[in-house]
């Protein structure tokens, strides 16, 4: 049992992490990945996805304060739900004002 929740965090952020890559290669090979018109719009677009780890590992720090979750596995899991949630964010994004970019 102990060596199932030692290995969960890795088996769950691996996932999230061919999940996300997968679909972003699978957007590339289409050729319709997220495209601004605007420089700083797409600095922004860029930058969602790390934005989201590094919150997610935040969230996950101040998360094993509070709770009884080891810190290792609170921002391992932080940071693979935080990609998850820039991925989303970055999709969100990319199609927000696709008439005008």
């Amino acid at each position: 049992m102990e060596f199932l929740t030692a290995i969960a965090p890795v088996l769950i952020a691996g996932a999230i992490a061919v999940f996300v890559i997968y679909r972003l290669k699978h957007k590339y090979n289409q050729g319709n990945l997220g495209k601004k018109k605007s420089k700083s719009a797409q600095n922004v677009l860029d930058s969602l996805i790390p934005m989201g780890m590094v919150f997610g590992c935040a969230i996950g720090v101040i998360l094993s304060i509070f709770f009884p979750v080891t810190m290792l596995t609170s921002v391992s899991l932080g940071a693979a739900i935080g990609y998850l949630l820039g991925y989303f964010a970055y999709e969100i994004y990319s199609k927000m004002g696709t008439e005008n970019s």
